[in-house]
């Protein structure tokens, strides 16, 4: 009987160890991968920044103000004076034919060029250049081809703080502090723009802010009023049916999302 129980514990023994020899090796192994994924992102993100050309621009006779009509006390004002960028597309599209804008967002590490594939998972497993890395790029979503009334950019929450991995700072004190935060820039091959930030949060994993276009001018405002309301921070700007906005997006935790939302405030043709 001692023996049979013997045998039994020894077994049992072997079991776990097992186990956990495959939980640890399976451990090893994603930290590993994550680790080269990091590297070949860090390796291209330097590469793209050498290459590529960013200029800030001044305001000239092709600027296009946008609400012209807000009151001078509203903090519009002290942000419609930030310079545009002004990016050189040639080598980016030479290296991926689906760039279609480089983002900046103030107080954050995002300073990236922005891909769209003809859907919403390809760059959530590609990078810059096409090849497998669950590092990903940062994408517009497919859905966004002219002028939506809504841009959703989205990308991982990157641990190194790449991708939108320094989205999150969003919703921290530090950044909320600094006004200058408040604005986010786009350059694309046919523009460049300049967005006011209006809304703020983390909230569980939802798509009811992921909508891109709108039937009514109604349908429109009470969509951006659920932005505002949903904030946790309050912008004092207002949004309203003939505004255009930005939307970026990624993972806060697991089952929950930090996004932030912004207005069009200026915008300027490239020849």
């Amino acid at each position: 009987m001692k023996k049979k129980k013997f045998k039994l514990s020894s077994l049992f023994i072997g079991i776990c160890f097992l186990f956990f020899l495959t939980m640890f090796s399976f451990s090893l192994y994603n930290i590993i991968k994550w680790n080269i994924d990091a590297r070949k992102t860090n390796e291209q993100i330097d590469n793209l920044k050498t290459i590529t050309k960013i200029e800030e621009v001044k305001d000239n006779e092709n600027t296009e103000i946008i609400g012209e009509n807000i009151d001078y006390a509203n903090p519009y004002w002290d942000y419609i004076k930030y310079d545009l960028i002004n990016v050189n597309f040639d080598e980016l599209l030479e290296q991926n034919d689906e760039t279609v804008a480089w983002i900046q967002v103030k107080g954050t590490n995002i300073n990236y060029p922005v891909v769209r594939a003809s859907n919403n998972d390809y760059y959530l497993t590609h990078s810059f250049n096409k090849y497998y890395n669950e590092a990903g790029w940062v994408f517009m979503d497919y859905r966004n081809t002219g002028n939506e009334k809504n841009t959703i950019i989205y990308a991982h929450a990157r641990l190194d703080k790449t991708m939108f991995g320094s989205l999150k700072t969003v919703i921290s004190d530090d950044w909320l502090n600094d006004t200058s935060n408040y604005v986010v820039k786009l350059s694309t091959p046919t523009e460049n723009t300049l967005w006011q930030v209006f809304s703020v949060y983390h909230i569980p994993t939802t798509n009811d802010y992921l909508y891109t276009d709108f039937y009514t001018d109604e349908e429109f405002n009470n969509f951006t009023n659920m932005l505002i309301n949903r904030s946790i921070y309050n912008f004092n700007t207002t949004v309203d049916s003939n505004d255009r906005i930005l939307t970026l997006s990624t993972c806060y935790r697991n089952d929950e999302k930090v996004v932030l939302h912004a207005k069009l405030i200026k915008r300027e043709a490239r020849n």
